[in-house]
């Protein structure tokens, strides 16, 4: 969910990211606001721009680590988790301090025990309809910043790391499967609260999520490890956007069609992941389209992403009641215009209040993941 940011900012990125948080605040609008079919199949699939946003963290990060494990100058993991620290906590405690000091805010909503939160623990298990639900999502990807650097280290330390490294990426995306489908037989189908089950240990799960971060770290394993096989792949940014797209489509089909289906349950979620992880190679090619087409508006949205994401379900659902009174329903276009503004005001105000001055923190005392010379 978090946009690391670059001095070199690459469009066809910032397209990508601004599209999740887009897809994002109109699927929880249908959610938990107008409970209708607003904006039709998009705002019903919104839900996959986490996942955009989980395949472009894969990448971003692993890309960071792999480059620093190959540079002369030493990686320091304590540097890393320092600066992923700066990034990612200032904005989220902020936030986390507004829904337990302010009853209103949560709009009576219950909330999980604050250490579930502290600890990026309050995926598992998590009950649907709690007040700031939607921070599942990073709580698996705080889970993989903890393990990924750490695991690349220790495989880096094994003979024929390279090998290690790919057959660990296929294990996790094959586990993946096999534990959504061991827990889909055993807890959905036929269960009384199969639904709620789905969510609860498939949908937020770590264990059953992870497929789109699996294959970003794939993509910079890749482009970091095996040079001329990334070239090629690059070279041909178009055709992998074509590719994505198809995939895509197709994926998002089979979620329209059934959803909590056995089928989609445990193969979607990889050719979800497959589907993404071409859209970055498009976003990365240097002719493609999707690099060097500029989207008015997409280099703020992406860069304001993160805070949009924090602040804009509960600030839509603050503002409903009143534009409601006023004679505004969530499906008007007043009350739809003037939601979505406040969620990009919200979450711009966020981070120039906060996330804004850390980074300048992190510029100044960890500006990289190296051990100082």
């Amino acid at each position: 969910m978090k946009n690391p940011t670059s001095t070199a900012r690459i469009e066809g990125m910032d397209t990508l990211r601004a599209l999740a948080v887009t897809l994002v605040v109109l699927h929880h609008y249908v959610l938990f606001v107008s409970r209708a079919d607003t904006f039709g199949w998009v705002g019903r699939i919104g839900w996959i721009g986490v996942d955009l946003f989980f395949a472009l963290s894969g990448y971003l990060i692993g890309n960071q680590i792999f480059a620093a494990m190959r540079s002369p100058r030493a990686f320091s993991l304590a540097r890393f988790y320092g600066r992923r620290a700066l990034r990612t906590l200032p904005v989220f405690y902020v936030m986390l301090a507004i829904y337990y000091c302010s009853p209103w805010f949560r709009a009576g909503l219950e909330l999980p025990p604050l250490w579930r939160f502290l600890t990026f623990t309050q995926n598992i298990n998590l009950a649907p309809g709690t007040a700031f639900s939607h921070a599942w999502s990073l709580c698996i990807e705080e889970q993989f910043y903890l393990v990924l650097p750490a695991l690349a280290l220790a495989i880096a330390s094994l003979r024929g790391s390279l090998r290690w490294s790919w057959g660990a990426i296929a294990v996790a995306i094959v586990a993946g499967m096999l534990v959504r489908a061991t827990i889909w037989r055993e807890l959905v189908v036929g269960h009384p609260h199969g639904s709620r089950n789905y969510y609860q240990y498939i949908y937020y799960s770590t264990l059953c999520r992870f497929d789109e971060l699996v294959a970003g770290v794939a993509l910079a394993l890749l482009k970091n490890f095996h040079p001329r096989q990334w070239r090629s792949l690059t070279s041909n940014g178009n055709l992998a956007c074509g590719a994505g797209m198809a995939l895509l489509g197709l994926a998002i089909w089979l979620f329209l069609d059934e959803r909590q289906g056995f089928g989609v349950t445990v193969f979607g979620y990889p050719l979800l992941a497959l589907g993404f992880a071409l859209l970055i190679v498009a976003a990365l090619s240097r002719d493609s389209l999707l690099r060097t087409t500029r989207v008015p508006g997409a280099a703020s949205m992406a860069l304001w992403s993160y805070a949009i994401y924090l602040t804009h379900k509960q600030v839509c659902i603050l503002a409903a009641t009143p534009l409601r009174e006023h004679g505004y329903g969530a499906g008007s276009p007043v009350a739809i215009g003037t939601m979505l503004a406040l969620s990009v005001l919200s979450g711009w105000v966020l981070y120039r209040c906060v996330e804004r001055p850390f980074m300048a923190v992190r510029a100044r005392y960890l500006p990289t993941n190296f051990k100082p010379l």
